[in-house]
């Protein structure tokens, strides 16, 4: 049946057979962060300026447009994971429900709000 007692499974104190594809999503995402800094970081050191207008011509351009949306969801996605983490290592009871709430939202937020700046000036609004 599994270690553990059926209590236990049922209070969660047993094995969630979660934890191998937490720590692979986090490896994934953790090296998908470094190709993707290093793409940034050579990027912006090949325009000729890093004022408004050169970013926003570069961002413009579906080359550079779509690498940065998954950069945005990468770094999100990685911070989530890295963060649940310490939660539950850390918190108990009402306080870990409350703070994986508030970390839900702020990825989800910062997230949708990085993805909708990308997306208005790749798009071409004013």
């Amino acid at each position: 049946m599994g270690t553990g007692t059926s209590l236990g499974r049922v209070r969660g104190l047993g094995a969630a057979k979660d934890g191998v594809h937490h720590w692979w999503l986090q490896r994934i995402t953790a090296v998908s962060n470094i190709v993707l800094v290093l793409w940034f970081i050579g990027s912006l050191v090949r325009l000729p300026s890093l004022d408004y207008a050169s970013v926003t011509l570069w961002l413009r351009q579906p080359v550079a447009a779509v690498p940065m949306l998954l950069f945005i969801v990468s770094v999100f996605w990685h911070l989530r994971l890295g963060v649940q983490v310490l939660l539950e290592d850390y918190l108990h009871g009402a306080s870990r429900v409350l703070a994986m709430l508030a970390l839900n939202f702020y990825t989800l937020a910062g997230a949708a709000a990085a993805v909708f700046a990308v997306l208005k000036i790749a798009l071409g609004a004013a």
